[in-house]
């Protein structure tokens, strides 16, 4: 009786805990303090669509330049990103997409991707935006899980080969494979495909007016955007993404940075990643400014001379990124205007934090934290906060966000315990496209009806409401800002003839943070391949980043008997352990 008694007055403080944090989001409760906190309700969240914030901006910065690309040239205002992406949907009528239906995308950074991404929403088609390192057996997984009707790429990204892809898009079997691709578009060149410039002419056979109509169809609740997140199943899965979810998103991260119109964002990360999309472009779109992509995909050196060139005072970047940037020997004359900005992805060291402020300028940087499926970003760090702060913490919630830090019970744990983060509200997606068992295990309602996304990610609070990133409960790999799954390299590796078992961990790595390592059991009787066989072989079906960079091989190495739980589940901490410890050795 005592326990019942002692567990309704834990449930009772709890929901005292919840109402007292609605009224007053930054008051902390009176002890017992709970790990539960919301975001100010100020400013109110926006309700438009994607393409009714670029009308609302094209309006209001008509010819300020919104867009610059140095390595194709283009330096576009909102006006002529406004036509240009109307165009663009009017091709896309011409060519069948409708509302809802999927159009997919492959490419580095440039105009043409931003003016897809705008068209898109302005006819209420769901733009797939896909990794750019992914292989073209991982392409055309994507393509027939998210039955794309259209497909956007282009010959070569970067100084990487898209041949593959292209071979296959020509095969005559590809319509029973990909029975719902009807049309593919090169976004440069056309190796007998439709090109670009020939795809923008279908539109003067659709009235300009036509458009209008689809102002009264979509909503800003629509589905806008998949962005595929590695799946811990083998199979990437696609978050669906709102344009209430990425726009509101999107305009809490520039205020976060205090950016304004007459602020330039330098933005290395990839636009198919959220990082480029919500934190670079629209943030930035948001609130008037410019962005400038320095390259078709990350380049050091590109990106040096844009900050100087094009006098940015914001940049955006992974650890790796940041890193990178500050070994590049500066041009002669080079100057910096760099004031803010977000590193994130992966814990952020002190010295490249210090760095980035004595190297860059960049004393108003930002540290953030968030994932795909919040849209992505949870909680960012204000210009203002002190650099401790910023350095110890991710910062604090954003406004109209809710979080939780819980146990393995859903229980919700005192401030400075640590436990998973959990996050509920307006950012949360609809789920994962087409996979409702992978949703359900990502999006769970509690005992009041509240749903929460349940990260994965081990966090704790402090008294005043800074969060830090303590460590993952799933065994997600962190390479330099990309997350990979350990399943999908390990279903790979024992399809290879002379592997029987792969155990896939991460090793801290000084430029990347994380990288695959892979244990490997020898197949009885076979050959043992060498390291560069092993990567070779991952790499002729998954993007190059997934390719083990460390493999030891079990009963040679190391002991082949493999840690286990009482539950018969892999230790795979003590490997990693194991592992660092071979490397040391090395």
């Amino acid at each position: 009786m005592a326990q019942i008694q002692d567990q309704s007055r834990r449930d009772a403080l709890q929901r005292l805990n919840q109402t007292l944090l609605q009224i007053d989001p930054y008051i902390l409760p009176p002890y017992p303090n709970l790990s539960i906190v919301s975001g100010p309700l100020d400013p109110p969240l926006l309700q438009l669509t994607l393409s009714q914030l670029l009308y609302q901006q094209v309006e209001q910065y008509s010819h300020h330049e919104a867009i610059v690309i140095p390595w194709t040239g283009a330096r576009w205002t909102y006006q002529r990103l406004w036509n240009e992406s109307n165009q663009l949907a009017r091709a896309l009528l011409k060519y069948g997409v409708r509302p809802r239906d999927r159009v997919g995308i492959m490419s580095g950074n440039c105009e043409r991707y931003i003016a897809l991404f705008f068209a898109c929403a302005r006819v209420g088609a769901i733009c797939v935006t896909l990794n750019n390192t992914y292989t073209a057996t991982e392409v055309e997984y994507a393509l027939k899980h998210t039955k794309c009707r259209m497909l956007f790429t282009t010959p070569t990204i970067a100084r990487f080969d898209n041949e593959p892809l292209l071979d296959r898009l020509h095969d005559e079997d590809l319509h029973t494979a990909l029975p719902d691709l009807r049309s593919v578009c090169l976004i440069r060149g056309s190796n007998g495909f439709i090109g670009y410039e020939e795809f923008m002419q279908e539109a003067e056979s659709i009235p300009e007016h036509i458009l209008d109509i689809f102002d009264g169809i979509i909503s800003p609740y629509d589905v806008a955007n998949l962005q595929f997140t590695s799946g811990s199943t083998g199979n990437p899965k696609a978050a669906m993404l709102t344009h209430h979810n990425l726009i509101n998103n999107a305009r809490f991260i520039g205020d976060r940075m205090d950016l304004t119109s007459d602020d330039v964002l330098c933005c290395p990360p990839p636009l198919f990643h959220c990082f480029g999309l919500t934190l670079g472009l629209l943030a930035t779109l948001s609130h008037g400014g410019k962005i400038v992509f320095p390259a078709e995909s990350f380049d050091p050196v590109a990106t040096m001379h844009a900050i100087s060139d094009e006098q940015c005072t914001a940049l955006h970047g992974v650890p790796a990124m940041m890193e990178s940037i500050i070994e590049v020997e500066k041009p002669v004359g080079w100057t910096s205007e760099l004031r803010t900005g977000i590193v994130a992805g992966s814990p952020v060291p002190r010295w490249l934090m210090e760095r980035m402020v004595e190297d860059l300028g960049m004393s108003d940087f930002t540290s953030s934290y968030g994932l795909t499926e919040a849209s992505p970003t949870v909680f960012n760090a204000h210009t203002t906060d002190s650099l401790h702060a910023r350095l110890t913490s991710v910062g604090t919630v954003l406004p109209h966000a809710r979080v939780k830090i819980a146990d393995h019970e859903d229980r919700i744990v005192p401030i400075g315990v640590r436990g998973e983060l959990c996050v509920a509200g307006y950012q949360v997606c609809r789920g994962y496209w087409e996979n409702p068992e992978k949703t359900a295990e990502l999006l769970v309602r509690d005992e009041h009806g509240e749903l929460w996304l349940h990260t994965g990610d081990e966090a704790m609070l402090d008294v005043d409401g800074y969060c830090t990133i303590t460590g993952r409960f799933k065994d997600i790999i962190i390479r330099g800002g990309e997350n990979i799954y350990p399943l999908e390299i390990e279903e790979r590796l024992v399809q290879h003839a002379s592997i029987s078992r792969a155990i896939v961990v991460g090793v801290s790595h000084p430029r990347y943070v994380e990288v695959p390592a892979a244990f490997l059991l020898r197949e009885e009787g076979g050959d043992k391949p060498s390291l560069d066989e092993v990567r070779s072989w991952v790499r002729k079906v998954l993007g190059r980043h997934k390719a083990p960079v460390h493999i030891f091989w079990l009963g040679e190495d190391c002991s082949d008997e493999v840690p286990l739980t009482g539950s018969g589940k892999i230790k795979k901490f003590v490997l990693r352990d194991v592992a660092e410890g071979l490397l040391k050795e090395r």
